[in-house]
């Protein structure tokens, strides 16, 4: 066993071993079917603390030669899968993480990297290649000549210099060239599977690395379930841990793919059920200034739409311009990408629209404009809750005035002119029901959709509110047709209060331009 060649199984044990372990195992069985086929380079990229290296842990422990790692395994869901004894312990692997190589040797990365591999190299195969050779690709073709042994090949943080040396293009590009010439069209790779926070590196139209699939954030094929935690994971840990569901799902849920429509946060939810307190746990192990030094970039429309999201709207993204780094960044949808690379916007694939994931999240994005340029903004989010208040109370003058005041501050950024960007202000302006509610827009509801409810989270007793929006109209037409229409009825299973608000806006009224009506309703 090396630190490098073959390193084990001890990461995978120790994992395995902890209080909390949820079995991801199955991608394993995807793994296998790359085996020696086109698909063998893989490059999956995820947030940060999303189990990227207990994965090559994982892998590392079911591959590496020389170890027995059946009884780490049993019992496991990869277990019955037919492949499973075929592959189990049967390559020379090679495990590298390149963030290690970068602390130790700034500018000599690759050279300390061949280096420290080869010398564990010479121990195993030193026979089949010469005490001068210092090319690590050299070694391994020679070894594969002489031996016919082929390698499984697992970088973490494969992407660390494209992120902490933005500045230098000169590395950049010699430390992809390595990895070219030491992964593609060699024989001696049976599977590559490299791991990080970014995609493969774009150098104008093609990459340096165009061997590999690319699996991200933006759309993780047949790794979607192993991305995070599921619903169904994330359930059952809350049964174990007499957790509330609705109230964790708020905190963590968010990610999307195309299959699988619930991913959470699994180093959140993992800390959450240690201590059983719903916190900012992802967002807690890096500064909001990495997100404020992105959301502050000055490109057309961008602080527009991050103020939309934070009002409960999508946004539509085009995310093929964004060149995979974290420094040639030219256009609003190049930030918005990034953001969903790191974790802080959620993506629709199949709508490209982005959003902001759940509570932890907007709670990083309140924290990075209150030290920005952002003060009407946060003036608006700091007035949301005595607005909420306000509404509970039934006081329709004081909500229209507050709808007033949220207006005016938002107005240098938030353009009304329809119903669809009166709700997004509405949505700015109720920030803080978030606490307590679930903000449904669009909700399917009697003969047509409620424009935006309210639902309280369980063991909250507080109301619902179903809020119809009107522009140019009456605040008592939105009410007749929350009534008309049976909006009421979205409301299923739910028992209790529910407050009824028509809101309108009057664009020609510059002094008083919301009107307000609430009435309260049993169900």
């Amino acid at each position: 066993m090396g630190i490098y060649l073959n390193p084990g199984n001890q990461g995978f044990r120790e994992a395995v071993r902890s209080k909390i372990y949820v079995d991801k195992t199955e991608l394993i069985a995807c793994t296998n079917e790359m085996i020696n086929t086109d698909e063998k380079f893989v490059c999956v990229s995820r947030p940060r603390r999303f189990g990227k290296s207990m994965t090559l842990n994982m892998l590392a422990a079911y591959y590496s030669r020389g170890c027995d790692s059946a009884a780490l395994f049993k019992g496991l869901r990869v277990e019955r899968h037919g492949t499973f004894s075929e592959h189990l312990n049967q390559y020379d692997v090679i495990l590298l993480n390149m963030q290690r190589f970068l602390i130790r040797r700034d500018q000599g990365i690759t050279e300390y990297l061949e280096q420290a591999v080869l010398e564990e190299l010479r121990e195993a195969y030193g026979d089949f290649f010469t005490e001068q050779t210092t090319c690590l690709a050299e070694a391994l073709e020679r070894i594969y000549a002489k031996t016919e042994k082929q390698f499984v090949f697992l970088i973490d943080e494969w992407d660390c210099v494209m992120r902490e040396r933005q500045e230098s293009e000169a590395l950049q590009r010699q430390y992809l060239d390595f990895l070219r010439n030491l992964l593609k069209d060699q024989p001696y790779v049976s599977l590559a599977y490299m791991t990080g926070i970014l995609p493969v590196k774009k150098y104008g139209q093609h990459s340096a690395l165009n061997m590999f699939w690319e699996y991200s954030m933006t759309d993780q094929f047949v790794f979607e379930e192993y991305t995070g935690f599921t619903e169904d994971e994330v359930r059952e840990l809350c049964r174990q841990y007499c957790m509330d569901f609705a109230r964790v799902s708020d905190w963590y849920d968010g990610y999307m793919f195309r299959n699988f429509k619930h991913i959470y946060n699994p180093r959140s939810v993992v800390a959450a059920m240690k201590s059983r307190v719903l916190s900012n746990y992802w967002t807690a192990t890096e500064t909001y200034e990495a997100l404020k030094i992105y959301i502050d970039m000055d490109f057309d429309g961008l602080r527009t739409e991050i103020v939309q999201m934070l009002g409960g709207e999508r946004v539509k993204v085009n995310t093929f311009s964004f060149q995979n780094d974290m420094r040639n960044l030219k256009t609003k949808d190049d930030v918005l990408t990034l953001l969903i690379h790191l974790g802080y916007l959620g993506y629709d694939s199949e709508k490209k629209e982005a959003f902001i994931p759940n509570k932890e999240i907007m709670g990083e994005f309140e924290n990075a404009m209150s030290v920005s340029g952002w003060p009407n903004v946060m003036r608006v989010l700091n007035a949301s809750e005595q607005l909420l208040e306000d509404t509970l109370q039934g006081d329709e003058r004081r909500v229209a005035e507050g709808l007033d005041r949220a207006h005016m501050e938002a107005a240098s950024i938030l353009t009304y002119n329809d119903e669809n960007s009166l709700s997004c202000a509405i949505g700015l302006a109720y920030y803080s029901a978030r606490k307590d509610y679930r903000l449904i827009r669009e909700l399917p509801a009697g003969h047509g959709f409620a424009d935006i409810v309210f639902l309280p989270l369980p063991s909250v007793d507080k109301p619902a509110l179903v809020v119809e929006l009107k522009y140019d109209k009456t605040a008592d037409a939105a009410i007749r047709q929350i009534k008309d229409r049976c909006y009421t009825q979205a409301l299923e299973g739910y028992t209790g209060e529910i407050l009824l608000v028509g809101i309108n806006y009057a664009k020609g009224n510059k002094n008083k331009p919301h009107s307000c009506i609430i009435e309260r309703v049993k169900k």
